[in-house]
């Protein structure tokens, strides 16, 4: 399948002074694929080297004792019986399992430059935090990250663009085509568009159960993959935590962000979840979750805005699962509800909101949300090229009662409506209206510092 995040690592290789690259993700979201069968075997063919530390137990034996580049190029080509040089991509997958992978690093950079390295895994962030605090060690013996000696990117589930390209590219042309022309979808083809939007909701950009309904069309099968992921994380939580507590509390934690996110507020409510509980209980659990990747954090800001962005108060925030596959999953509705007639009365505005949250969350962009008084609110506040874009998420048409609130006390550049309806802008109302299906390129478009061109 195709990803986007390919063209990152053709970029990382073209750069003559990259460092080696460490690749952040969650567990099954597709790094292993894009870096070994989409970048290797397309850019490095017959000439990469993969090591998979989890079950190569001699060469990640040889890691464990020293950070040496050299004595590691020099182990692993005479393991494999292949020459390690500038034209050998060395590949370390699964460096949870050991970290002084890491550590060596700096001293690829340092020492063989010319080597192309890349180190991935899972849950690597959460191993690595373990080993810099571990308890006990002198501080000769704590894990050293290689600040400053590496190049890095993160892998996300596949966003709601890829899906398309994957699924049907031809309708993922015509509307990418509509986008960079800022022309609005002919109704039939909005339509198109927006059945494939509900479809995602449903499966979501875990690529296996992404797969699974692209070679098919089969929903039921993609829901089954789901399940399996889903109880892949909750297990997940036991390998690399270092309590029962905090095990039980993330546990809990991670099943219940639906049910936090489906009451009126939305807010995060500890006593939801644990009788008397309080945010602070919560925290490593959360740090935990954001730190692999597994759900996205948003933060309330206050009622004027100041830049650069910062919560108000870091109590107040939101929790949103990283995949809407398993966010959908989670919410225990039933699989029809995404694809029938009465969708629009069955599914909560909740589910557009993770959605979103996950699209910006996959182009980079922190999360934020603003709340004003008698319930005003705007469900994320970007801010691109030092200018402020208030984002309104509807799941129907919806009206904007909560932006004339919001300008009362905040200048900003537009707001960006993002709904079931077709594109449109309004400069007297400085409203830029977007569907579901433009989200990606919006938020690619808001990264890169693009959006100032509707005025």
């Amino acid at each position: 399948m195709e990803r986007i995040a390919l063209q990152n690592l053709i970029d990382w290789n073209n750069n003559k002074r990259k460092k080696p690259l460490i690749v952040w993700g969650a567990r099954q979201v597709g790094k292993t694929y894009l870096i070994k069968e989409l970048f290797a075997e397309n850019y490095y063919k017959n000439k990469y080297i993969y090591v998979d530390c989890k079950i190569e137990d001699e060469i990640r034996e040889f890691c464990l004792g020293t950070a040496n580049a050299e004595k590691i190029v020099e182990y692993i080509s005479l393991r494999k019986g292949k020459q390690i040089d500038e034209n050998t991509l060395l590949i370390f997958d699964e460096v949870q399992e050991c970290p002084n992978i890491i550590s060596a690093l700096k001293y690829f950079c340092q020492d063989l430059r010319d080597i192309p390295v890349i180190a991935t895994g899972s849950m690597v962030r959460i191993k690595l935090q373990r080993e810099t605090h571990k308890r006990g060690s002198k501080d000769n013996e704590k894990f050293l990250f290689p600040v400053g000696k590496i190049n890095q990117m993160t892998v996300y589930p596949m966003t709601f663009d890829e899906f398309l390209m994957n699924s049907n590219k031809m309708l993922y042309n015509a509307v990418k085509k509509a986008y960079d022309r800022k022309e609005p979808l002919d109704n039939q083809i909005h339509e198109l568009a927006m059945e494939q939007v509900y479809k995602y909701l449903l499966v979501g950009g875990m690529p296996e159960a992404v797969e699974a309904y692209v070679d098919g069309d089969n929903l039921l099968e993609a829901r089954e993959i789901l399940k399996v992921l889903y109880d892949n994380y909750l297990a997940d939580m036991e390998l690399y935590q270092a309590s029962q507590e905090a095990v039980l509390r993330s546990r809990i934690l991670f099943q219940n962000i639906y049910r936090e996110l489906n009451k009126e507020s939305k807010n995060f409510s500890p006593g939801l979840i644990e009788e008397k509980g309080k945010t602070r209980d919560f925290a490593t659990s959360i740090q935990w979750l954001t730190l692999a990747h597994v759900v996205n954090q948003s933060f309330q800001l206050k009622e004027h805005i100041t830049t650069p962005l910062m919560p108000d108060n870091e109590s107040n925030f939101r929790l949103f699962l990283g995949d809407i596959g398993m966010f959908s999953y989670q919410s225990g509705i039933n699989a029809a509800s995404f694809v029938s007639n009465e969708r629009e009365n069955t599914l909560s505005g909740i589910f557009f909101e993770n959605f979103v949250a996950n699209e910006l969350i996959a182009k980079e962009h922190k999360l934020f949300y603003w709340r004003g008084k008698a319930s005003a609110e705007l469900e994320f506040i970007i801010e691109s090229d030092n200018k402020l874009y208030p984002i309104d998420v509807k799941k129907g048409r919806g009206t904007l009662n909560s932006l004339e609130k919001f300008s009362n006390h905040n200048k900003f550049e537009y707001v960006i409506k993002i709904s079931k309806n077709n594109y449109g802008y309004n400069p007297e109302q400085k409203l830029l209206t977007i569907p579901f299906y433009f989200v990606p390129f919006v938020a690619k478009d808001l990264a890169d510092g693009l959006m100032g061109i509707y005025q």
